[in-house]
């Protein structure tokens, strides 16, 4: 083979490379948040146009003297590439597809005087080629790719299809990249951020029909991106062409089509979960219209979905029938505009509100017989959200472009019987009546509506060897709250088992009297006003050419949050927080086949507006304990219903959570609070072995600093606090726990509070008693920690119209002592005021494999055409289970009753034959109970899951444009029904015995249901 063939056939598998770019866990070059890119080389001072025939937008730039150029900011689609220099073509015209985040490298008619190429067409692939000019690591998937494969019309199913990603393993659900918690992601549509920011967890979203391509961050991600320690989400919506097009789409999803979920029995056939009779039912039909207002100029899309839904679901007793009904439908448009080839105006917008009615019938779950209607719940959720971004080609050097949006989200929940009737709700332990518990099934009375303001501006700026980008990004997000339990007194009754004698979780302590096998807690819950948080950064990101082949990425983000109370004024301010981020790629054998890549970057994470709300807001929290004397049978509306009968009240009031009024901030609220960030280091490498086949591996270390989180602090230097009565006090403050605190306080001892105190926690501030009120000394807490660990390994064979594979295997340790802002494994969802540090004792010997620790994963996929009109679909993924811990109540070091990682197994409850002046039986003195740890994942795992996924399409074209097209998916094929969540509270109060319930799973895996999508496209 002679040099010029050698180089054309080097330079053609190159340009694949660059070409094949909608890829799984390819890392993501330098583009905008709804945009990509198109770089390369060619001959010095020669002028390279792209042109879009969809769009008419045409974009020239110059090549400097080196043969560099490059088309920021370019809309997603597909191009012709062409160079020309001194009126003369250099080489030929080339196919270009623009990806978002992704920036498409092409080298023409290269300055060495390389044989010019011919026009390459390279399909997209769902694994990687390689790109060399990228330092990140992503998820690249088109409308097209999910298409071809099984893959929910939901989000999170195109979310967990990357490596290292998968669904949150509590009841609250989410996202969990690499490690983290379900709190700690976002969420991006054509660039506006639509992450909830009330507690992080969830986000507004669009149907499927509506979108163009998503792209998944895992890691790396630059600088443009923050407030974020888990990972990001990033789509961009469907747009208008010069031609009109039009079409509709239906998704059936009939009950039928739906396996029944099993129910759960314990040991003596006592039935706990009730899920049999549950079933789920969807139709949806969307139509849309597309083309242009005034060609090559003015563009539209618009959609509107109708939907049905009508899920209906037992309570766990079987003793209660909900059926729910939601039918609101969606609508979403863009416009987009080319003002000239160096101004483009893009606008964005939709609505996702949706309005649920929820039937509540009694039910008989042994005759499967519906009963008379007993309530009505309605849900309404969602808002609308719109997004204006100006695309300006300001230099053949110099971008920029302007975005500014708004996003809506409303959370209302309310019930026809709010006023008559109260919440209750049992540990699973204690016997049931055989009727409903309580006469409503509303948990709360709540209305919650989120707006976010966002502003960004971005540029790109060429120099040379160096690309410099920077920006600003600024939010202000406002929560108006209001909620409350329903019924009478607005309390909610939680029955719970207790053995007589045992010391139950009240801070003013308890103990269950002789003849009770249970207590209840009765909670009042009251919160409203206004809320707000400014959220800022400005960052600048060097891109350096150091060699040909060697690439240097050195960023910089800077941020500020600012989360305020109701009265506006600063609750937690935290500025100047730097987020440096190194990067690097070399393209080892200088074809664009082989990379060696890296990159070592900090990332912070915003505080919640949840914690505005309940700390700053006059939260009452109102915590009364009682012994449980059993259940009275009462009446509405001809319906019986069960009511716990309140015995002897145990302890006092608790209201150490939240008072009702809003007191000194500056007592509550570390005044040095440092910020919660994680540092992330990956090193990869990927190789191209044709230009079919692609493999790469790659290690990440993530380790998460720090948490802000609310501690109950009862000692500062001048001593443990005191209330009036001479009864020991507890300070509520977010802080750091584990660092030094600062709060406002009496700094000489004289009773007054004058200055602020210094409390270092990791040694002091909690005063310690025994059961009879001894002080026994002062304790501080452990510092919280948690590090990620990954190995991951993938192949890929790219899609050619006849088949693709795609295979990852993920090997991770998830390790440390705090998963978060949010406790998965005890089912706790109010991020950023989790257990783990309300006293020392919660998290003390807590080290282990945290709950979102799975050791292997393993993820296949592909397509195979039978005939050009038949396709075959496969997705298999195969999860280890996740640690299963048993917690208990109660240390070895104080008289403190609460979760903790001990267990009482000796002198936990009675002394025997031992009464006090009333004849009652005498408790057990805590310095004489027996404990014995109880450390993460002693009890093992939960098993291994698979998920099974197949799809049949079918396609044909109809006329010159038009095609109609068929797809049949069935999920979780094998109805495999595994547990994925127990039940780990294995005392729930300080007790010589352990709950019964104990390891019994909670959550499984969904039943198997199929999916008909039908769509006729013109």
């Amino acid at each position: 083979m002679n040099s010029n063939n050698r180089k054309l056939r080097r330079t053609v598998l190159c340009m694949a490379l660059g070409l094949g770019l909608a890829s799984l866990a390819v890392p993501a070059a330098f583009a905008g948040s709804n945009d990509g890119s198109v770089v390369g080389h060619t001959a010095a001072g020669a002028v390279i146009t792209v042109n879009n025939t969809a769009t008419g937008f045409t974009r020239s730039v110059t090549a400097d003297a080196k043969g560099n150029y490059r088309f920021p900011f370019l809309p997603v689609g597909t191009y012709t590439l062409e160079s020309s220099k001194d009126g003369a073509p250099v080489g030929h015209p080339v196919n270009v597809t623009v990806s978002l985040g992704n920036a498409t490298t092409v080298n023409v008619g290269a300055a060495d005087n390389a044989t010019a190429l011919e026009a390459i067409s390279v399909s997209g692939t769902i694994l990687p080629g390689v790109d060399v000019s990228s330092t990140e690591s992503a998820t690249n998937v088109t409308r097209e790719q999910l298409s071809r494969i099984p893959v929910d019309q939901n989000i999170t199913s195109v979310a967990i299809l990357a490596p290292g990603v998968n669904r949150g393993v509590a009841g609250f659900g989410g996202i969990s990249f690499g490690g983290s918690s379900v709190a700690e992601n976002s969420f991006y549509v054509n660039g506006l951020n639509v992450t909830d920011f009330y507690n992080r967890n969830g986000f507004s979203s669009a149907p499927f029909a509506f979108y163009q391509e998503f792209q998944v961050k895992t890691g790396g991600y630059s600088v443009e991106f923050g407030r974020t320690t888990g990972g990001v989400i990033n789509a961009v919506t469907r747009s208008g062409t010069n031609d009109f097009h039009f079409g509709t789409e239906m998704t059936l999803e009939p009950g039928n089509w739906h396996s029944r979920a099993d129910d759960h029995y314990r040991a003596d056939g006592t039935r706990y979960i009730t899920a049999g009779k549950d079933r789920d039912s969807l139709v949806k039909l969307n139509g849309y219209v597309s083309g242009p207002i005034v060609k090559d100029k003015l563009f539209f899309f618009a959609m509107y979905e109708a939907r049905g839904a009508t899920p209906r679901n037992t309570n766990d007793d079987g003793t209660v029938l909900t059926s729910n009904g939601s039918d609101t439908g969606f609508w979403g448009a863009t416009i987009d505009w080319h003002v000239n080839d160096s101004n483009l105006l893009s606008a964005m917008a939709f609505s996702d509100k949706d309005k649920n009615v929820g039937d509540v019938y009694d039910y008989d779950y042994a005759t499967d017989t519906i009963g008379s209607k007993t309530n009505e719940i309605y849900t309404d959720t969602g808002g609308k959200n719109w997004a204006l971004t100006w695309t300006s080609y300001l230099t053949n050097d110099l971008s920029m472009k302007l975005m500014y949006g708004r996003n809506n989200r409303e959370s209302f929940n309310r019930g026809l019987s709010d006023l008559e009737c109260n919440r209750v709700a049992t540990d699973g332990d204690i016997p049931l009546p055989g009727i409903g518990l309580g006469c409503t099934t509303n948990s709360a009375v709540s209305q919650r509506n989120d707006v976010r303001k966002q502003a960004r501006a971005d540029f790109e700026w060429t120099l040379g060897d160096h690309l410099l980008r920077f920006g600003y990004d600024s939010e202000k997000n406002t929560s108006d709250y209001d909620r409350y339990y329903p019924g009478p007194g607005a309390i909610y009754y939680n029955v719970y088992q207790a053995a007589p004698g045992s010391s139950i979780p009240n801070p003013s302590g308890g103990v269950v009297p002789a003849g009770y096998t249970g207590y209840v807690r009765a909670r009042r819950y009251e919160i409203s006003g206004t809320f707000e948080t400014t959220n800022s950064a400005y960052y600048i990101e060097d891109n350096w050419q150091v060699t040909p082949n060697l690439l240097l990425n050195l960023g910089l983000r800077r941020d500020g949050f600012d989360n305020k109370t109701g009265d506006g004024d600063s609750y937690i301010k935290m500025e100047n927080m730097i987020a440096p981020r190194l990067g690097f790629s070399w393209d080892m054998h200088g074809d664009g086949t082989t990379k060696l890549f890296g990159n070592l970057g900090r990332y912070y994470l915003p505080v919640a507006n949840v914690i505005n709300i309940k700390q700053a807001g006059g939260l009452l929290d109102e915590r009364t304990y009682y012994a449980f004397d059993g259940w009275e049978t009462r009446d509405r509306n001809g319906s019986p219903y069960a009511m716990p009968i309140l015995g002897p009240q145990l302890g006092g009031v608790d209201v150490s959570q939240g008072d009702g009024s809003v007191g000194d901030l500056r007592s509550e609220v570390d005044h040095d609070m440092d910020q919660v960030y994680q540092d992330e280091l990956i090193l990869g490498f990927q190789q191209m072995l044709n230009d079919k086949w692609s493999w790469g591996v790659s290690g990440t270390y993530r380790r998460l600093h720090n948490a802000i989180d609310d501690m109950g602090i009862t000692q500062t230097p001048c001593g443990p606090l005191l209330d009036s009565d001479g009864d020991p006090s507890t300070q509520w403050v977010m802080a750091n726990p584990g660092s030094k605190v600062s709060i406002w306080g009496d700094t000489n001892c004289d009773g007054t509070p004058d200055g602020y105190v210094d409390i270092d926690t990791a040694k002091h501030g909690w005063a310690m008693y025994d059961s009879d009120g001894n002080y026994l000394g002062e304790r501080g807490w452990v510092k919280p920690k948690r590090t990620y660990t990954a190995m991951e390994f993938q192949i890929d064979r790219a899609w050619d119209d006849k088949w693709a594979f795609n295979a990852s295997y993920t090997l991770s340790w998830s390790r440390g002592n705090a998963e978060g802002p949010v406790n998965s494994d005890t089912n706790f969802d109010d991020t950023g005021r989790t257990e783990n540090f309300d006293d020392p004792w919660v998290n003390f010997g807590g080290d282990g494999y945290l709950p979102n620790d799975r050791r292997h994963q393993i993820k296949l996929r592909g397509t195979y055409a039978i005939t050009p009109q038949w396709q075959l679909g496969a997705d298999l993924q195969i999860l280890s289970g996740t640690p299963v811990t048993g917690f208990g109540s109660g240390n070895p070091y104080d008289a403190t009753s609460y979760h903790s990682y001990y267990i009482c197994v000796q002198n936990c409850g009675f002394i025997p034959g031992e009464v006090d002046a009333d004849g009652d039986p005498v408790p057990y003195p805590s310095e004489q109970r027996v404990y014995e740890r109880s450390p993460r994942g002693k009890y093992g795992r939960t098993p291994w899951s698979y998920d099974l996924g197949a799809s049949i399409s079918w396609q044909k074209p109809i006329g010159t444009d038009g095609r109609i097209k068929a797809k049949f998916a069935v999920y979780n094929l094998l109805n495999s029904q595994r547990t994925l969540g127990v039940n780990q509270d294995l005392q729930t109060s300080i007790s010589d015995s352990t709950s019964d319930t104990f390891g019994e799973g909670i959550r499984f895996q969904s039943p198997r249901f199929a999916q008909l999508t039908v769509s006729l496209d013109f």
